[in-house]
C-alpha cells in the first residue's frame, strides 16, 4: 500500500490536491508502476492538482515534457494551469525547496518547507545509522561520492 496525501474541500469533500511521495515500487517497472501511472493520468485529465515529490535517484522519471537532468525532482501540476507545470530540479548537494501546494481556485497556495520536514524526519526517525553504514542503492557520481565522504568525515569528527 502506497501512502499519499489528499486535500479535500471541507464542505463537499471534493478532492482538490493530491501530494504523492514517489516510492521505489512506483518507479520500478511492473504492476505497481502501471497502477500509479493510470492514477496519475486520471489526475492530469481532471482539474485535480497533482504534486509529485521524487527523492529517489534511481529509476525512470515519470512522463513529463522536457524534464531536466537532476538527482531529485518536485513537480507541481495545477489543474487550473495545465498543461503548464512547475518543476523544481534538485541536485544531491542542494537544500530541498519550499514548494507552493496549489489549493482550490481562488485560494492561496500552501507553502511547504520540504527541507525542514526532511530534516525533522531524519533527526527524529533514527535514520542516521542505517544510512551511514551502507552504500546507496543507486551509486553516487564520483564527485558527489567525494563530497558525501567529506561530509561524513566531518560529521564523525564533530
Amino acid at each position: 500500500r502506497e501512502k499519499f496525501l489528499e486535500i479535500r474541500d471541507a464542505a463537499g469533500q471534493r478532492l482538490i490536491t493530491v501530494v504523492e511521495m514517489i516510492s521505489p515500487t512506483n518507479k520500478r517497472p511492473g504492476p505497481d508502476r502501471e497502477q500509479y501511472l493510470a492514477k496519475r493520468r486520471q489526475y492530469l485529465a481532471s482539474d485535480i492538482n497533482l504534486v509529485e515529490i521524487d527523492l529517489l535517484r534511481g529509476g525512470p522519471r515519470f512522463p513529463a515534457d522536457t524534464l531536466p537532468v537532476c538527482d531529485y525532482l518536485v513537480l507541481v501540476s495545477s489543474g487550473h494551469h495545465r498543461p503548464r507545470a512547475g518543476v523544481w530540479p534538485i541536485s544531491l548537494r542542494d537544500a530541498l525547496p519550499n514548494v507552493a501546494i496549489p489549493l482550490a481556485a481562488g485560494d492561496q497556495s500552501a507553502i511547504v518547507e520540504l527541507q525542514s520536514i526532511f530534516t525533522t524526519a531524519y533527526d527524529e526517525g533514527g535514520y542516521a545509522p542505517a544510512i551511514h553504514q551502507r552504500d546507496p542503492e543507486t551509486p553516487l557520481r564520483t564527485e558527489d561520492a567525494a563530497w558525501a565522504a567529506e561530509l561524513l568525515r566531518v560529521a564523525a569528527n564533530a
